[in-house]
């Protein structure tokens, strides 16, 4: 691969930091104010932040991640990406997905039946 085609590669992708402080902000910032906007059946930062870990791995995010340290911290690149992307697609409006991921997820945790 030559130098510029590695370079121009490396400008394309997010870094690590960028993907972080971007998924810092939406869960713990915009989708809550959003929430508590319009009146969304979830609007605490630690809810959103379950709700897309618990979505990323298809089941309580615990039984994949040690629990001790910050999940996002433990995540790889695509991951992160996965829950950046998860996390616009609430902010952009979509409810049903909301509402359906939360019932997933607390579903997986074993609160509703």
């Amino acid at each position: 691969m030559s130098k510029q085609k590695f370079e121009e590669l490396c400008e394309a992708v997010p870094h690590r930091y960028e993907l972080q402080d971007r998924y810092l902000e939406l869960t713990r910032t915009l989708l809550p104010a959003e929430g508590r906007k319009n009146r969304w059946v979830v609007t605490a930062d630690h809810c959103f932040m379950r709700i897309i870990l618990d979505r990323l791995f298809g089941d309580c995010w615990y039984n994949h991640l040690d629990r001790r340290l910050t999940a996002y911290k433990q995540l790889g690149n695509e991951q992160l990406s996965r829950c950046v992307a998860m996390a616009e697609q609430l902010l952009a409006g979509d409810t049903e997905s909301l509402e359906a991921w939360n019932r997933d997820s607390l579903r997986w945790r074993g609160k509703l039946k």
